[in-house]
């Protein structure tokens, strides 16, 4: 059996196992652009469970395009507080006011055509919302049939994702859209990285080379990661009559244009009395910062930054989760 006929094998028993199996999200079951388009949006990158409420509380502020298109764009940041990777929030609304303009769109190539979506964006909204043929191809799409079919390609290299997107691309169902989300759900919740695959749940365990071989765990092969590169910063949070000092950061790069406490130039004692100590550590994608944050009470309300209160901070001032371990400090 080659490869092409053992992924058409696989395909009506992923379809029948999916239809019993799969977990109940909150974008599932529509066919509407909008819903499926944030949910597509939201999950790059981040975990299904992160994105629940987040989901429901940003449709219930925009319900619409239209009503995201208009939004002020520190309003759309705070309902995205939290999730990270906030240029994704920033695309999302740069393409809702294109489709203000514009119009809806209805092809693979007009969503690829959007800020913020790339090639498995495009084939997920395309296949779910317009039942196209349209792959969806990425990491977790890649273990499964790298598993499935013992395929000892390199993930990483350039054109991989493009090799397996045209073999998938010969067996998509008419159940186009049912057919992308249970590739999904499968890497989600039976063929699991960094750990033994959920083997005998899988509807392709009589089909799949890797287990058939005792060596699922050998796939994918992919480059091994390069190291993060660790920064060291003094977080400051200076509090004046109940005020508390927030800086704006550049609107290029990591966490553009957040809000965030100061990080320090100088001691802290030069701010003010210090009052406690604590150290956290802030993962992301290639840095991770080590942090040591001081609360000091500050001797003048220095006027190189903004200030703002507990309540401002809470409703207004969309805020990274670096900085979550010190925010508890705001009362």
């Amino acid at each position: 059996m080659d490869k092409l006929e053992r992924l058409k094998s696989a395909v009506p028993l992923l379809l029948e196992w999916y239809r019993v199996c799969k977990r109940d999200l909150p974008w599932r079951g529509t066919h509407d652009f909008y819903r499926i388009w944030v949910s597509e949006i939201m999950l790059q990158q981040t975990r299904v469970e992160a994105v629940k409420d987040y989901y429901l509380r940003f449709l219930q502020k925009f319900p619409t395009v239209e009503a995201l298109a208009d939004a002020d764009e520190g309003e759309v940041l705070k309902a995205w507080e939290g999730l990270g990777y906030y240029s994704r929030a920033r695309n999302l609304q740069k393409a809702a006011k294109l489709i203000k303009e514009h119009g809806v769109p209805t092809t693979y190539e007009g969503v690829r055509a959007l800020p913020g979506v790339g090639d498995y964006t495009a084939g997920a909204i395309s296949s779910i919302a317009y039942e196209l043929p349209c792959p969806a191809v990425d990491g977790n799409v890649l273990r499964i049939l790298t598993r499935l079919l013992a395929d000892d390609t390199n993930i990483d290299l350039s054109g991989t994702k493009e090799q397996f997107a045209a073999l998938l691309k010969q067996v998509y169902p008419k159940e186009a859209g049912e057919f992308c989300q249970a590739l999904m759900e499968l890497g989600a919740i039976v063929c699991l990285p960094g750990g033994p695959p959920q083997c005998l749940v899988c509807p392709w365990r009589e089909l799949c080379l890797a287990r058939l071989q005792g060596d699922a765990e050998r796939y994918p092969v992919r480059a091994p990661k390069r190291a993060r590169r660790v920064e060291e910063h003094t977080v400051l949070v200076l509090r004046y009559e109940g005020e508390y000092a927030l800086v704006r950061r550049e609107k290029k790069g990591l966490l553009a244009g957040l809000w965030q406490f100061p990080f320090a130039e100088g001691e802290p004692a030069t701010y003010g009395r210090v009052l406690e100590s604590k150290t956290a550590t802030h993962i992301f994608t290639h840095v991770k910062w080590h942090m040591t944050g001081y609360l000091v009470e500050a001797k003048e309300k220095f006027p190189q930054f903004t200030w703002a209160s507990r309540e401002e901070i809470g409703e207004k001032y969309a805020f990274p989760s670096a900085f979550k371990a010190f925010r508890g400090w705001v009362k």
